[in-house]
């Protein structure tokens, strides 16, 4: 077993897609309409579905915003270097919650971003060898 996808759903579709492509260096990686139910699918991610886990970017058509509640945790992505990936966060227009620190109780470089919606999104700094 693995991991497939995490799917959220978004209110401006297109305003993601830019955020995880342009914010973060995603791709995308397939998208797909469903007239019939009012909602679209688009897939985002690092590298092909088949090897690795995904991100699933809902947009049903007639919901503009949701809200997150409090279930919802984030996201976490590993960078090689947590403080370089908030400033290009912060180059290409993104939003840092967190900047990039060691974590309370602990010395993990970590630092949290904001999608367009408010989901949170950890950066995780790789440990050195």
């Amino acid at each position: 077993m693995r991991i497939l996808h995490t799917m959220i759903r978004v209110g401006n579709l297109e305003r993601s897609i830019e955020f995880y492509t342009n914010v973060l260096g995603m791709s995308v990686l397939r998208r797909r309409d469903y007239p019939e139910g009012r909602f679209t699918n688009c897939f985002v991610g690092y590298g092909d579905e088949g090897t690795t886990a995904v991100l699933e970017l809902t947009h049903n058509w007639d919901t503009e915003r949701y809200e997150l509640g409090t279930g919802y945790g984030h996201v976490a992505i590993e960078v090689d270097d947590a403080y370089q990936a908030c400033e290009e966060v912060l180059r290409r227009g993104g939003k840092v919650a967190r900047p990039a620190g060691p974590m309370k109780h602990g010395s993990t470089v970590i630092a949290f971003v904001e999608d367009p919606d408010g989901y949170k999104i950890e950066f995780v700094q790789r440990k050195a060898a």
